[in-house]
Formats: structure tokens, sequence, C-alpha cells
């Protein structure tokens, strides 16, 4: 399974060329919240809100009791949240989980493991499979139904640690200053937002395409020249490119578009995000964590 933080760098790279019911809301509104681990990247609680239990159609209780278990038994291989690690798959996009009725698929596999594919029997009662069952089921129904989750507790890593970095492996005061454009950020930004900010860079070659909403001023804007062949050449905000075509909006709003045929015509990128992208490799989870905790005391 590949680390979600490079999955994101992938996504960003294909961004930079072109690149998410229940009306019964009192009943809902007492029932307790399923709480899970947030995905890699954005560690802390994830919680699944009570419609995501309910529309399960799972006990509250069981889902608890497995919540629990899971992370004792399972979590170490598969994530706390079951959307896998690099020693086992996500169960949450499993098959076997989305298929199954009643426990009848999942069950088999929690009682006997699956020692051909390194997965040990676990130690596990017929109670505790019945609670590990509800739980994966409230999990494949908050995935399809994403709008039931609330992410909390992004502040979890060390603030300390987290200065540390942003002023030495981080590289980050050779762009940014704590008095400068970063002063007040921790105050202007809620900590999921700022952790999103900076972990995942924005996406502003797409902005001024149809349908697409104006760009966040608050973010730098990759800049793109279109050499042509009769040597007149043309610069602004990129707004997408592919092997096929370039496109733009020039300083005075106008959108162009060019046909692309190899290296004609010649194109120039400057991307002020492109560190940040580069960097979304080379992070570790725990640098995630710290960097954000350090940032939002940047009041």
């Amino acid at each position: 399974m590949m680390p979600i933080r490079k999955i994101i760098a992938n996504l960003s790279r294909v961004a930079a060329g072109g690149t998410t019911l229940l009306c019964a809301a009192h009943f809902i509104a007492a029932q307790p919240p399923v709480t899970q681990s947030a995905r890699p990247g954005q560690k802390g609680k994830v919680t699944a809100s009570p419609a995501a239990v309910i529309g399960s159609k799972e006990d509250p209780a069981a889902v608890d009791r497995g919540a629990k278990l899971f992370t004792a038994k399972c979590g170490e291989c598969h994530g706390n949240s079951a959307k896998g690690t690099d020693l086992g798959p996500n169960l949450i996009y499993s098959l076997l989980v989305l298929r199954d009725e009643k426990g009848a698929s999942i069950a088999p596999v929690l009682r006997n493991g699956r020692p051909d594919q390194g997965m040990p029997k676990p130690d596990l009662t017929e109670a505790q499979i019945a609670d590990l069952v509800a739980w994966l089921h409230a999990q494949t129904y908050a995935a399809d139904h994403r709008t039931t989750y609330a992410w909390l507790d992004v502040v979890t890593g060390d603030a300390k640690q987290g200065e540390i970095y942003f002023k030495s492996v981080g590289r980050c005061t050779a762009c940014h200053s704590v008095t400068g454009d970063l002063a007040g950020i921790g105050r202007k930004y809620d900590p999921f937002t700022l952790q999103s900010r900076w972990v995942k860079p924005g996406h502003p070659a797409r902005a001024g395409m149809p349908g697409v909403p104006e760009p966040d001023t608050g973010r730098a804007t990759t800049q793109v020249t279109v050499t042509l062949a009769s040597g007149e050449s043309i610069s602004g905000a990129l707004v997408r490119i592919s092997d096929f075509d370039v496109a733009l909006r020039d300083s005075s709003g106008e959108y162009r578009s060019f046909t692309r045929d190899g290296d004609t015509p010649k194109v120039v990128i400057n991307d002020p995000l492109k560190v940040h992208k580069e960097m979304l490799r080379q992070y570790a989870d725990a640098d995630i964590h710290n960097v954000t905790a350090y940032l939002v005391t940047l009041k």
C-alpha cells in the first residue's frame, strides 16, 4: 500500500497538468459518535457521525467495542482506520468486506487467519468477531457516505520538534518567515485547513477554467510562458496543460489556449509550489504533525 503522502504527491503532479439524508435528526443526535484513527498525514481522530452507525444498521455499542478491538488486534498491520499500511491491505475497499453479509465472509478469516498470506490466526472469541464485523460494516458505510465525517484533533504533534524541522531539515525558512508571510497564520486558519494548505499544495492551474472558482489569492499561482513558432511569447497564469494543449489567463484576464505538437510551441512553467510538491515525497508522518503543531502556535 503506497503511503498517502506519496499518493497526494502523485495527484499533485497530475493536477499541475490540469488537473469531494438522514431525516431522523432527533434520534441520530442522541447516538454516540464512532471514532477511528485519521488517515496518514492527518493524524488524530476522525469521527464518523452517528449517521454512519445508524445507516449501517449496526449496534452502536458493538461498533464502539469493535473500534477498540480493531486498534488493538489489527491496527498494526491494517492501520487503526483499516485503510491499510505497508504491512497490510486496505480493508475498507476490500471486496470481501464490501460483499459481506452478517459476517459470512469476514468471520472465517477472523477465526482462522490467512497464514498463506502472512495473516496469523487471531485469538478472538465469537463475540469479538461479531464486534469487529460490526465495526467494519460501519466503516464501509461511512466511506460511502463521506459527509458523515468530521475531522477532529488535528494538532497532535510536538510544536518544538516542528519548529526545529521548520528551521532545519524542512528548509522552510528559505522561502517563509514567521514574522513575514506566516505571521499570524495560526490565527488566520483553523488547524485542519492550515495543515491541508501546507501539506497538499493548492491547484491554481485549474483557476480560470469554465466552472472552476476564481483562484484563492492567498496562494501562489503557477505561471507559464508560451513561445510560438513566430517568436511571439504569451505569459500568464496556467489554467491547463497536457500533451495536446496548454491554456493560460494573461494579465488582462483573457483566456488563451494553444495546441501542442511535441515541443511546439515552447512551454516554460514556473511553479512557486514546486518545492512543496517535491517535499511531499520526503515528509514522515511525524514531520507533518509536528510542523502543523508549530504553525498553529503562530498567532
